[in-house]
């Protein structure tokens, strides 16, 4: 199961971005133990980058990737938190894939969704992956 949750533009500019992750983690995990958390693969998709072409940095998603670890290491465990994946997904496209898997320190894969349409494009991703 991939568990998706990302912020708002409104959250973005006012710097809030690490309080609506938190709050998204929290809603999205429920009461799942330890154990059945660990089935389950999260993407970070920023709701401002969703079909507009707009993405977030790679320091950007990273920050909020870590934030994520942070809350999952928070309400189960450092061990929890480095065994999680976590996906980016907002507006990935052949052209920002490196820039992206380049932060292998906190961003663990792709979610793709327009750019998965066009078979060139997302062989591109694929095979930089």
């Amino acid at each position: 199961m991939c568990v998706s949750g990302g912020d708002g533009s409104r959250s973005a500019t006012r710097g809030w971005r690490r309080r609506c992750c938190e709050g998204n983690f929290v809603t999205a995990r429920g009461a799942l133990t330890g154990e059945e958390f660990l089935r389950i693969l999260m993407a970070y998709e920023p709701v401002w980058a969703i079909g507009t072409g707009r993405m977030a940095t790679p320091e950007l998603a990273a920050n909020a990737h870590r934030s994520l670890r942070d809350c999952v290491a928070e309400q189960y465990s450092a061990g929890h938190a480095s065994a999680v994946r976590i996906l980016y997904g907002g507006s990935v496209k052949p052209d920002n894939i490196q820039g992206l898997m380049a932060r292998t320190d906190e961003i663990d894969g792709a979610l793709v969704g327009g750019a998965s349409l066009d078979a060139k494009s997302f062989a591109s991703i694929v095979n930089f992956v």
